[in-house]
């Protein structure tokens, strides 16, 4: 009986994990953020805050699509700062996108490295909660919304420069905010920075790889160093983390076929409805 019960409860783990796979990966890339739906849409289902540990090791299945998908750029962009760092051709496209990059990553490192060692409560702090998340979103969606109106949709990878990246990246730093979302605070200082949509979405995707992978990475030496947690957890967080890459990549491809032809105002909408919607729910479960 005990171990029909323990399979009984890794399947349900299991099944859990996938689900919370599969709204990491359609959430991550699209500017609707991944963190706010990961913490919202479980207490929806009735089941406890997955937190931030987890949401963060997750996130490396959309790491791994977002590497895939981008691994010819990639490459190009390695060997550009290859030969930048030999021959001194920093002015070189691809090097370029390497240093912005590098550049933009900075901020959210270091704020990350603060709440880290200094705000040792921000996972049950205002900032995680419903109310707070709902209004982010909303104002959000009023910036996206701006964005797309005031930027005037010109600039491209070809012309990146340094500052491009510091601008994007100040903005990225504020995805550590619930509800900010990181693809989506990114976008919308692409797009006020001047750049063409598909443009802005895809160094917004490559600017994710430093600062996704290096957040996982340490929440996930914490999972590891918890030997019992991480023991019982292993086989679900791998279903979680196949499940959002899968997505992540289909998500991905989507996105930047859609923003060749349309505008970011599906998301806008969305982004207001999704808080309005939430900070209903959670007036009336407060009020019974």
């Amino acid at each position: 009986m005990t171990e029909i019960a323990h399979a009984n409860e890794l399947l349900e783990t299991c099944f859990k994990y996938l689900i919370l796979g599969i709204i990491q990966g359609l959430t991550e890339f699209l500017p609707i953020s991944s963190t706010a739906h990961l913490k919202v849409v479980p207490l929806m289902l009735g089941w406890d805050d997955p937190g931030l540990a987890l949401t963060a090791v997750i996130q490396l299945g959309s790491i791994f699509a977002v590497i895939t998908y981008f691994k010819n750029d990639l490459e190009a962009m390695l060997k550009g700062l290859t030969l930048a760092i030999k021959k001194g051709q920093w002015r070189e496209k691809n090097a370029r996108l390497g240093i912005s990059i590098f550049v933009g990553t900075i901020p959210i490192v270091l704020a990350g490295m603060f709440i880290k060692l200094f705000w040792t409560d921000f996972e049950n702090s205002f900032f995680r909660s419903i109310p707070f998340i709902s209004l982010i979103s909303i104002f959000m969606a009023v910036l996206l919304a701006m964005a797309e109106q005031i930027g005037n949709k010109v600039k491209d990878l070809s012309n990146i420069s340094g500052k491009d990246g510091l601008f994007i990246g100040l903005g990225q730093m504020l995805a550590l905010i619930p509800g900010v979302s990181r693809s989506g605070i990114t976008l919308t200082a692409a797009l006020l920075f001047g750049w063409e949509r598909e443009d802005a979405a895809r160094f917004s995707f490559l600017l994710g790889i430093p600062a996704i992978t290096l957040a996982g990475l340490v929440e996930l030496k914490d999972t590891v160093n918890s030997q019992d947690h991480f023991t019982s957890q292993i086989i679900p967080l791998v279903v979680g983390i196949i499940t959002a890459t899968i997505v992540s990549w289909i998500v991905i491809d989507w996105l930047l076929q859609y923003l060749q032809a349309n505008n970011t105002w599906i998301f806008v909408l969305y982004r207001l409805l999704f808080g309005f919607l939430l900070l209903v729910w959670w007036w009336q479960i407060h009020q019974t």
